[in-house]
C-alpha cells in the first residue's frame, strides 16, 4: 500500500474528487465465463485420439456448468474459475464398428493444480466392451488435460489484455470509471504507528464501494436441525462436499469450499442466530462482510433470513447466488429440507 509523500504515482485515488480507478490500480473484475465457455467447447471438440484398434473423438460437450473471472488488485491479478464438465465421445473401431461413452470432468477450478483434476472416462449405457475404452483413458485423458492446461494458459494471458494498464510513465490508456452504485464505504483497518515515526508508517486506507444482500428461504426441518447444519463441521462437509474446519464458538473460526470460504463466528445462539465475519478468498486482503442468518420456527418448517453487509459491489451477484447454491440448495438436496422458494 502507497504511503502519504511516496510520490506513487498510482496511489492518487484519495486526491481525486471523482475517485477515478487510475490505471486499474484498484480493484477490478472482468467476468470471463462467456469466452471461457467457448474457449472449453473449442478445445474439447478438437480432442481426438487413435491407435491400431480404431479412433476416438470427442463429439459433444453436454454439460459445461460454472463460471470464470479475473480480478486487478494493485497490479496483481488473481484467477477464478470452476467448471463442471460433461462430454461425449465416439469411437470407429478398425473394423467399423462404433461406440459411444462420457467424460466427466466435475473439479476443473482454481484450487486444484492440473495434475488433480479428476477426468472419468465410460461406455455409454448397454455399449459392449471395447478395447477404445483403453484408448480413451488413455491417451483421449491426455488429450483433455492438455487442453484444459491450454484453457488455464489462455485465460491467464489472452483474456487478461488491458487488465492491467500502463502507468502514467508509459503509454496510458483511459481508466474504466468504478460502477455507479449507493454503496456503503468500507474503509480498511489502519495499522498502528511506530513510536516516533508516525508519519512513515501509517498506512492509506483502501476504500472499496460495498452493498448489502437479503435472501429468505423455507426448510423442512426445525431450527434446531437446521442450526446444527450450519456449525458442525461433519454436517457442513456433508453439504458442501469438501473438506471443512469449523469451530463453533463465539470467536471461532470457520474455513470450507477448500479454503474459497473463510471467516469468524461473532455470534452464536442455538436455533436463533448466526453472526459471522465471512469472505471469498477472492477478496481484497483482509475485508470481510458480515453475514447474519436467524431461524424462525413456522411449524414444521424454519425460515432463515440472510442479511450481508460490507459486501466488495463487485460480488454482490456472485455472493448471493453462492449463498443460494452452496448452501440453501445444496443443503436441500444433502439432507432432503426441500420447500418453496421464496
Amino acid at each position: 500500500m502507497a504511503k502519504w509523500g511516496e510520490g506513487d504515482p498510482r496511489w492518487i485515488v484519495e486526491q481525486r474528487a471523482d475517485a477515478t480507478n487510475v490505471n486499474n490500480w484498484h480493484w477490478t473484475e472482468r467476468d470471463a465465463s462467456n469466452w471461457s465457455s467457448e474457449k472449453l467447447k473449442t478445445l474439447f471438440l478438437a480432442v481426438r485420439a487413435e491407435n491400431e484398434e480404431g479412433s476416438c473423438e470427442v463429439t459433444e460437450v453436454s454439460k459445461l456448468d460454472g463460471e470464470a473471472s479475473i480480478n486487478n488488485r494493485k497490479g496483481k491479478l488473481i484467477f477464478f474459475y470452476e467448471w463442471n464438465i460433461k462430454l461425449a465421445w465416439t469411437g470407429i473401431s478398425n473394423t467399423g464398428v462404433k461406440y459411444k461413452g462420457h467424460v466427466e470432468i466435475p473439479n476443473l477450478s482454481d484450487e486444484n493444480d492440473i495434475d488433480d483434476i479428476e477426468i472419468t472416462v465410460s461406455l455409454a449405457k448397454d455399449e459392449p466392451d471395447t478395447n477404445l475404452l483403453t484408448l480413451m483413458k488413455k491417451e483421449g485423458v491426455k488429450k483433455i488435460s492438455s487442453a484444459l492446461e491450454t484453457y488455464i494458459s489462455t485465460l491467464k494471458t489472452e483474456f487478461t489484455q488491458g487488465m492491467i494498464l500502463p502507468t502514467v510513465n508509459g503509454e496510458q490508456s483511459e481508466p474504466t470509471p468504478l460502477p455507479v452504485r449507493k454503496p456503503d464505504e468500507h474503509k480498511a483497518s489502519e495499522p498502528a504507528a511506530g513510536s516516533g515515526n508516525a508519519l512513515k508508517s501509517k498506512s492509506v486506507g483502501v476504500k472499496i464501494p460495498t452493498c448489502k444482500i437479503s435472501l429468505k428461504e423455507v426448510f423442512l426441518t426445525s431450527p434446531d436441525e437446521l442450526y446444527r447444519v450450519f456449525i458442525m463441521q461433519e454436517m457442513v462437509q456433508a453439504f458442501t462436499h469438501s473438506p471443512a474446519v469449523i469451530e463453533a464458538d463465539k470467536g471461532g473460526k470457520f474455513q470450507l469450499l477448500d479454503g474459497s470460504v473463510t471467516g469468524e463466528f461473532t455470534e452464536l445462539v442455538p436455533e436463533k442466530q448466526i453472526a459471522m465475519k465471512w469472505r471469498f478468498k477472492s477478496w481484497p486482503e483482509g475485508h470481510f462482510a458480515i453475514i447474519n442468518l436467524t431461524f424462525s420456527d413456522k411449524g414444521g418448517e424454519t425460515e432463515v433470513c440472510l442479511e450481508g453487509k460490507g459486501i466488495p459491489a463487485s460480488e454482490e451477484e456472485r455472493t448471493r447466488e453462492g449463498w443460494q447454491r452452496y448452501y440453501f440448495e445444496s443443503i436441500k438436496q444433502t439432507f432432503g429440507y426441500g420447500a418453496r422458494l421464496f
